[in-house]
């Protein structure tokens, strides 16, 4: 009797921690970067960031706007960074914990992030292409080498560089042959880009429609587009009409956009028939609270069904990237 006792204890042990493990949620737009990447536009950390962006104060005449982007008197409601590098990887690994999030994760950081959460962080490798990019075969070696699980962000619109531009095509061919997904940012930068020193950040550069011709060159390139290509929804409609293999993550906009017109954006999306396409991202950068207003604005996008949740917070990123069962077992077990 009292062996049975112990094997049931031990049973509703087991039963009470599969419960506690909330389910899981990867993040297809995660960054390990260092604070003084963003205490140029904000200041010495902890750096302010309003959100939404929109609610940023508007610039005064003769006031520049990197100058409201730097103001401390914020008449919004602002998020802060941590103080340290070390800090803001401690809040983001407690937040990912808590919500049992499994991060793609891109930065100078990010060796040091995976070091730190091997089980959390599935490392990729940031590209901004131009003329100071790393060669092809330096990008080869460097999957070869260091565990890359994908190639992104690809942060090609801040330097003016439109995705179907020829010098970009070696590095579709090389993630294309080698079977890598690429994360291409196409839509949201900082609001006022041009002004905060991306000097060739356009925002024509935001449509879709502009990768179309590289994904006909590279028919079996898995990309997905950062930010939904967002604002522009039509442009981003006839894409996944046209092009069936392309994903959308919604990094940023989940959280830098006022929530109804998020929420707009995302239903247009669903509703037109692509919610099987839909990866969550949060795009968290130094702010760790952002990724926290990212799983919100998903939980509370009340015309989501609970099956279309969790595509978008896991089933669809579990397809785009290929994973197998026995690491599907484990990132719902929360580990």
């Amino acid at each position: 009797m009292k062996r049975i006792a112990v094997v049931l204890l031990a049973v509703g042990l087991n039963a009470t921690h599969a419960q506690q493990v909330p389910a899981p949620i990867i993040d297809m737009h995660l960054h390990a970067l260092p604070l003084a990447e963003f205490e140029a536009l904000g200041g010495a950390a902890p750096v302010p960031h309003c959100v939404p962006m929109t609610d940023y104060p508007v610039p005064e005449s003769a006031r520049t706007w990197l100058d409201v982007f730097r103001s401390r008197d914020l008449s919004c409601r602002a998020v802060w960074s941590p103080t340290s590098d070390d800090a803001v990887l401690e809040r983001t690994l407690e937040i990912m914990r808590r919500r049992n999030v499994f991060g793609v994760t891109s930065g100078s950081r990010v060796d040091l992030w995976k070091k730190s959460a091997p089980e959390r962080i599935l490392p990729s490798l940031s590209f901004s292409g131009g003329p100071d990019a790393p060669s092809v075969d330096a990008v080869r070696q460097a999957f070869d080498q260091r565990g890359f699980v994908a190639l992104g962000e690809v942060t090609t619109q801040y330097g003016g560089i439109a995705p179907d531009d020829p010098s970009l095509d070696p590095y579709w061919s090389l993630a294309e042959k080698q079977g890598i997904p690429v994360g291409i940012h196409i839509g949201t930068g900082p609001i006022g880009a041009p002004y905060l020193g991306f000097e060739r950040y356009r925002g024509r550069l935001h449509s879709p429609l502009l990768l179309e011709e590289a994904l006909l060159r590279h028919r079996d390139l898995r990309v997905y587009i950062m930010h939904a290509g967002w604002p522009m929804l039509d442009d981003l409609l006839a894409l996944l009409w046209t092009h069936p293999q392309v994903y959308v993550d919604v990094g940023a906009i989940d959280w830098a956009l006022p929530r109804r017109e998020f929420h707009r954006y995302l239903r247009r999306i669903v509703e037109a028939g692509f919610g099987k396409r839909v990866l969550f991202g949060s795009d968290q950068m130094v702010w760790p609270d952002t990724l926290e207003l990212a799983i919100q604005s998903i939980e509370s996008a009340d015309f989501l069904s609970q099956e279309q949740k969790r595509d978008i917070f896991f089933d669809n990123a579990a397809r785009f990237l290929r994973l197998t069962p026995a690491q599907i077992a484990a990132m719902r077990g929360g580990r």
